[in-house]
């Protein structure tokens, strides 16, 4: 792949084709009475969707199928790690939060990352269908698409698992942590 371009060679395609093929069939709870023959001629069809599943596989977010919008006709995927991916962490919420900060500055932002990325962040919503599907972010916790009210006042949300409930958060947009990174989803 060159710089910019956002296709994968033949090879990686096939490579990436192969982990998601096994992580669907790993994991049907996720995406009953979905065939994964389906998934990848839409797939096929999209290759540059690919590339931003490719984006999340390397990133450590184990992207999978979590559903299909009839209406739509899209596919939907969400990384389904367990924790947040370790390659999204330490970051914070957005650039301008990242330009307000004058010292120990991180290396970027959850909302430029995931655009770059070709993916959304997930909302405080799509957080809590994920967690209806198994229990995440056990140890870790995940920026989620922050409400334009709350952005205003300077904060963004958060979420996470403990004590067997899911929980939003508020944090000023320029913290991060090392366990605080960002899920993101993509529609095929």
């Amino acid at each position: 792949m060159t710089e910019g371009n956002k296709e994968l060679s033949v090879e990686k395609r096939e490579e990436v084709l192969r982990a998601l093929k096994a992580r669907f069939e790993k994991n049907m709870h996720r995406h009953k009475d979905l065939e994964w023959a389906n998934v990848q001629a839409r797939l096929d069809a999209n290759t540059e969707k690919l590339w931003s599943l490719n984006e999340m596989e390397i990133t450590g977010g184990e992207p999978d199928v979590v559903g299909y919008d009839e209406k739509k006709d899209e596919y939907i995927f969400y990384d389904c790690s367990a924790e947040s991916p370790k390659g999204r962490r330490s970051v914070c919420y957005d650039l301008e939060a990242l330009e307000s900060r004058k010292k120990y500055k991180p290396e970027n932002n959850a909302i430029d990352m995931a655009a770059s990325m070709g993916i959304e962040l997930l909302t405080e919503e799509q957080y809590r269908e994920l967690q209806k599907l198994e229990n995440f972010d056990m140890k870790t916790s995940s920026w989620v698409k922050t409400p334009a009210n709350i952005r205003k006042h300077g904060g963004a949300i958060f979420c996470d698992r403990r004590y067997d409930t899911v929980f939003v958060y508020h944090n000023g947009a320029e913290s991060y942590y090392a366990a605080r990174g960002f899920r993101g989803s993509l529609r095929v």
